[in-house]
């Protein structure tokens, strides 16, 4: 990774960190034939988080040179689309239904 989308994934987290996100994970996709490079996932507190977390991102890093692609906005589930970096904020109970992780990891050990 080069330093300027580690400076850029570094920025994501902190941001995240901050404002309350938890348990983020940050998952490298670059040797893998997936839609993105990079997915970061951070479970929120619950609805009115998600969407609190989603503007604060719009807030920090459109100034800071970010283009945000598209946005899947929702209360449980909110997708953002920076173009080779992708976030997901989701809500605990929708984080454990749909186990992105599980999905990402086994991208990863694929040869």
């Amino acid at each position: 990774m080069d330093s300027q989308t580690q400076e850029r994934i570094d920025r994501i987290i902190d941001l995240l960190d901050r404002k309350k996100g938890e348990d983020i994970q940050v998952f490298d996709l670059t040797d893998k034939e997936y839609l993105t490079r990079y997915v970061i996932i951070a479970t929120t507190l619950g609805d009115k988080h998600t969407l609190a977390l989603l503007g604060y991102m719009k807030d920090e890093l459109k100034p800071a040179g970010e283009r945000f692609v598209a946005v899947e906005e929702g209360e449980q589930w909110t997708i953002v689309d920076l173009g080779d970096i992708m976030i997901h904020l989701m809500v605990p109970s929708y984080r454990a239904k749909y186990n992105l992780e599980e999905f990402l990891e086994s991208l990863k050990s694929r040869s």
